[in-house]
């Protein structure tokens, strides 16, 4: 049950949600989760990470390539769907272990033929191209079958069509289309060979965006028949030599067979839960729901490439335009930087390359230095608009202040990169381009901020903070304490270097003119204000004037709405008035800065914030589980936790804001189920070359184990209620220091195991509101 995602029965209003549930993923091509019958009216898509398209004024979004995997299967004339089935029997699983779809489902024809239909596919971890499927088909009575299996490139678009000039060819037995994407011209190209099981007649069947293969198959009952698809899926310049190129994978990946492929998809897949598989006992609802979120990563995760990330919503679709937001550096970005540092550069890597949209998005709102794209692409230039939301009651665009507000956007990727640093001791990624752009983000901030020398300090103004909620308030507690730590680490950025490699220094020093921002920035890293808790109650203000808002309860907020689709934000929203708040803001500073805080400062602003928050983001919950679990609010934490970790399995998630829809998957709601385990309920925190181990386990949970790489160390971590034990790899090249509950230190030699006493901490009895 810890790895199988399963569902009996066919609801045709849970294909959508299925779509999500049910991925596939390598990293590079994104599968939903839909049956080989469906097209793109049940959002059947095969998404493409990195490639990006715009159609006249519409929204640039990733392309879907054509769908290699179309099958549909007639019986005796009758077509066979679950779609319009009368009576039919289905179950589908998901393999969260080895990344493997399969349907198992019984059709009744109208004559009373009984025919089984079973297929498994993978998206190969091994050969990023590479998509495999098997079927399988058995007949209760004699019958005439007539399978029509193929390409189909009549794809799911949201803003399209993205792709155009459709060739379709035949060779050797290997079928393909290639199109060209409508604004950069660049050429998608899908091949597929098929294996049969037996000699069957074949006829090539081409329409203007299609190519399909017809098998006719004379079934004998109770006999099985099938047939393996190798498909292949490649994009560049040329089109010539991408189609050759998907052509000539086909017919090396048919010469492999299929179990060897599988075989060596498995073992990609077992290295992968070695380094990050998450063990709980005593709880198996969250330990498959842990599972399930750690699967979704992997399958988004660029282990090839340092030029793509992950988008907000994976490779689920085009929702969000695939765009990568600050989701990926503050809440997917730990879970690899704990397990997988290798993708964890890739990720902050994309950050560099796509410096120069930064720059470009500063110059165009007049300032110097690097600010980041709040939706990110392929060459960093900000694909969000002025106008996100369209008014449910008068149809018309909303205004937002997403693009050009949410200035902490910058700092989130210098915390990023430098985050990388830290974790790794890997300085080459500072060298190839990462001091760079920190550097550009603190310039950024410095011609951003405003001195008032009425207060003889630097402000942040005019700015959206994580609560998008409010727009355009002075201030905002979270992006001043992430400019004040942009500006102390690109400090400490120029220190290294100037130490370090003083000839990169002098370069990079040259290169930027930076001479006179080393003394701006030390200015303003002494004159920021950040705001501080209040002396009696302890609370953090959000922002300038929050206070003085009207402090309604959310319930009566909501008995306010009229259309449940309305937005809460922006200028004329219901929460914009309020102190009602979209998503953790102060709470998520106190957790980056956990160590700044007492314990009584975190419980205050945690007890405020908490019951003010709507929670109309994914992102919102795993970081008051987080926070709950540091004061010693483990239950609390358990059921923001919960909520976290099931949002693809369960479905149940915003799906419209305004009239747009942002279905699809929750990547950073995965990452942030991973933070609240391992960050929050094991009370795992890396600062200043010691690991920090702080437990705070939830009732049900006997013990939390899990793998952790430290400065390229590996240990394998057991937290109980009563100690933490620990092994450290015998490859490892030195001793690294744990700290357990901030009295217990010792330094863990390579191939040596210890255990610590643990006292955990108490778990509070409720709270107000």
């Amino acid at each position: 049950m810890s790895w199988i995602v399963e569902e009996e029965g066919f609801d045709p209003g849970r294909v959508t949600t299925n779509g999500n549930k049910y991925m596939l993923g390598n990293g590079a091509i994104g599968y939903r989760g839909t049956l080989e019958e469906f097209d793109k009216d049940q959002l059947t898509a095969t998404t493409l990470a990195g490639l990006y398209d715009k159609v006249g004024d519409q929204w640039r979004e990733p392309i879907n390539a054509p769908n290699g995997l179309s099958t549909r299967i007639v019986c005796d004339g009758e077509p066979l769907s679950l779609l319009t089935a009368n009576d039919a029997t289905h179950k589908q699983t998901l393999n969260i272990r080895n990344a493997t779809f399969a349907r198992e489902t019984v059709f009744l024809t109208a004559s009373g033929n009984r025919i089984e239909l079973r297929t498994q596919r993978f998206v190969s971890m091994e050969r990023l191209d590479l998509i495999v499927m098997k079927v399988e088909i058995r007949c209760a009575n004699n019958c005439d079958l007539l399978v029509h299996t193929g390409i189909d490139g009549d794809v799911w678009d949201i803003n399209g069509p993205h792709l155009e000039q459709y060739e379709a060819a035949e060779k050797e037995g290997v079928i393909g289309i290639s199109a060209i994407t409508h604004e950069l011209r660049r050429t998608v190209a899908v091949a597929e060979g098929i294996v049969t099981d037996g000699e069957f007649e074949q006829a090539c069947l081409k329409d203007d965006k299609t190519i399909k293969r017809a098998i006719s198959i004379k079934c004998a009952a109770g006999v099985a028949y099938g047939f393996t698809k190798f498909v292949s899926v490649r994009f560049g310049e040329d089109r010539e030599s991408v189609s050759d190129e998907a052509f000539a994978s086909v017919r090396s990946a048919v010469s492999v067979g299929y179990e060897e492929h599988l075989n060596r998809h498995e073992r990609q897949w077992e290295r992968k839960w070695e380094q990050s598989d998450v063990a709980i006992e005593g709880d198996e609802e969250a330990q498959f729901a842990l599972r399930y979120s750690l699967y979704q990563l992997h399958i988004i995760a660029p282990t090839a490439s340092e030029r793509v990330s992950i988008p907000a919503r994976g490779l689920s679709g085009q929702v969000y335009k695939g765009a990568v937001f600050w989701d990926t550096e503050m809440f997917m970005l730990p879970f690899f930087l704990h397990s997988q540092p290798e993708v964890a550069r890739n990720l902050v890597m994309y950050r560099v390359h796509t410096l120069d949209g930064a720059r470009r998005k500063a110059a165009e709102y007049g300032y110097r230095g690097a600010y980041y794209a709040w939706e990110s692409q392929d060459t960093g230039d900000d694909a969000c608009t002025l106008f996100n939301i369209t008014d449910v009651f008068t149809n018309r665009p909303m205004r937002t202040y997403f693009r050009d507000k949410q200035v902490h956007i910058s700092a989130d990727a210098a915390y990023g990169i430098w985050q990388y640093y830290e974790f790794t001791g890997d300085e080459s990624v500072l060298l190839e381009g990462g001091a760079e752009a920190i550097l550009e983000c603190a310039r950024f901030f410095y011609s951003y901020s405003y001195y008032k020398d009425e207060k003889l300090r630097f402000e942040i103004l005019d700015v959206t903070g994580p609560d998008e909620y409010h727009e355009r308030v002075n201030n905002n507690a979270f992006t001043n304490a992430l400019v004040a730590k942009t500006i102390e680490i690109a400090l400490r950025t120029l220190d290294l270097l100037e130490v370090k490699h003083p000839d990169e220094y002098r370069k990079l020093m040259e290169k930027l003119d930076y001479g006179n921002d080393l003394a701006n920035l030390i200015r303003l890293f002494d004159d920021l204000y950040v705001p501080q808790p209040e002396a009696d109650s302890l609370v953090i203000e959000q922002f300038d004037g929050y206070s003085k808002l009207e402090d309604v309860d959310l319930a009566s907020l909501k008995t306010r709405i009229l259309n449940k689709n309305e937005y809460l934000g922006g200028g004329n929203g219901l929460a914009t008035s309020t102190q009602i708040l979209k998503q953790a803001d102060v709470v998520l500073m106190l957790h980056l800065f956990k160590g700044r805080y007492s314990r009584e400062v975190k419980r205050a602003n945690w007890e405020y914030y908490e019951p003010r928050t709507e929670h109309g983001s994914s992102l919102s919950s795993c970081i008051y589980a987080l926070v709950a679990s540091d004061i010693g609010y483990a239950d609390w934490a358990y059921k923001y936790f919960l909520r976290t970790a099931t949002i693809d399995l369960t479905g149940d998630s915003k799906q419209y804001v305004g009239t747009l829809y942002i279905g699809g998957t929750h990547p950073a709601a995965n990452g942030g189920a991973w933070m609240a385990a391992i960050l929050g309920f094991a009370g795992v925190h890396y600062e200043d070359g010691v690991v920090r181990i702080n437990p705070s386990l939830p009732e049900q949970w006997q013990s939390i184990a899990f793998p952790l790489r430290i400065r390229g160390q590996s240990f394998n971590v057991r937290v109980t209620r009563n100690e933490v034990f620990i092994r450290a790899e015998a490859g490892n090249r030195s001793a690294v220091t744990f700290l357990v509950d901030g009295v217990h230190e010792l330094a863990v030699e390579p191939g040596t195991s210890e255990t610590l006493s643990a006292s955990g901490q108490e778990r509070g009895d409720g709270l107000a509101g």
